[in-house]
């Protein structure tokens, strides 16, 4: 049995899962049954019922992606339970059966699996991924498939309280935690972009705040290089001519509601609205719905800051007012340009200002 790509038509041998040349999955091709002799004794009687055929090699079994729980992975990754679910995944928490270290498990749904566009990218970023080990980032360990069908990618299983928790909890947060938070998940981003992966995701949810080993907390991005939802609800597709976006309308960028090309820059912008979000515990857009809010980011400006806290800097202000501009190029080139600024705004020229009080400097 050969294996055969179905969008370029390359054949490869049994043990290959995945097109080389344009990462579409294989499909098995079987060798084409020895015909018969006419008359032959492979020729079935009259009236004899002909024998059920066998259903064709390849087709992966069902499986419900959603009980994994005491299941083992490729006989390496014990399942021990959910940590979570979204409309394209579920989270588990899983061991390795020989090393005892532990992992998040993230399986795709059936669904997914069988987008060829969606599947060719994450295969194609979870090989950058791979290479993203970042204090700041939970990066990919590993990305494997079973023989049923399971797609599944191993990261490190990071323990804390995610972003979007802590925001509801405190409501604003002070200037002084949210800081180092901003550093921290600009330095991450930066690493990402400098192996041109964009992570077009980034919002509360995906960063978790966890602790070091000295007791001082960090911020680390989630959710890197994985494959995302394509299909946009209703009320995204009347805002693009594409239908397919990649994102959380909240903390997209313009030109990602619009359907255009990302860069960099788009993870600026969401990094801004978070920014923002954690000093006011609200967006810098405002509407009735979802969709009225996404206008809003394509036609008006965002509120100041400072008409929700007054003693927010006004160089901040400023900063945020230019990471959140509508056209890319008017914001900043870098997470970590960003954070520069935001660190500067709130300290002062010298770093003794208001940044070296509040951290006691």
């Amino acid at each position: 049995m050969s294996m055969r790509c179905p969008a370029c038509g390359t054949l490869f041998g049994d043990e290959a899962k995945f097109c080389t040349r344009d990462g579409t999955r294989l499909q098995a091709q079987a060798a084409p049954p020895a015909a018969a002799p006419l008359g032959g004794a492979g020729t079935p009687a009259s009236g004899t019922t002909p024998r059920a055929m066998t259903p064709p090699v390849g087709i992966p079994k069902q499986f419900n992606p959603a009980a994994l729980t005491g299941q083992v992975l490729e006989g390496r990754y014990s399942i021990l339970k959910k940590l979570g679910e979204g409309g394209m995944s579920y989270v588990y928490l899983g061991e390795d059966i020989a090393t005892k270290d532990q992992y998040a498990i993230k399986v795709l749904s059936p669904q997914l699996v069988k987008d060829n566009n969606a599947m060719a990218r994450l295969r194609r970023e979870a090989s950058l991924g791979m290479r993203l080990e970042h204090p700041n980032v939970c990066h990919i360990v590993r990305l494997g498939e079973t023989e049923d069908g399971v797609v599944y990618v191993v990261m490190p299983f990071v323990q804390g309280e995610i972003l979007s928790d802590r925001n509801n909890r405190k409501g604003q947060l002070p200037l002084a935690e949210v800081i180092p938070f901003v550093q921290q998940i600009a330095a991450g981003l930066q690493v990402a972009h400098e192996l041109k992966i964009i992570h077009r995701d980034l919002k509360p949810e995906n960063i978790m705040i966890t602790k070091n080993a000295d007791g001082t907390e960090k911020a680390v991005v989630m959710d890197f290089g994985l494959a995302k939802e394509r299909k946009a609800g209703g009320e995204l597709e009347k805002l693009t001519a594409t239908g397919i976006i990649l994102g959380t309308p909240e903390f997209m960028s313009p030109e990602q509601l619009r359907g255009k090309p990302l860069d960099p820059r788009t993870d600026v912008y969401s990094l801004s609205l978070m920014t923002y979000e954690m000093l006011t515990g609200k967006l810098p857009f405002e509407g009735k719905n979802q969709q009225e809010m996404m206008i809003a980011r394509l036609r008006n400006e965002p509120i100041s800051i400072r008409t929700r806290r007054p003693d927010i800097p006004e160089a901040v202000d400023k900063v945020l007012y230019k990471g959140m501009a509508r056209n890319a190029d008017d914001r900043y080139q870098t997470t970590v340009e960003f954070a520069t600024e935001l660190t500067a705004a709130a300290g002062g020229a010298g770093g003794g200002g208001m940044l070296g009080r509040l951290f006691g400097g």
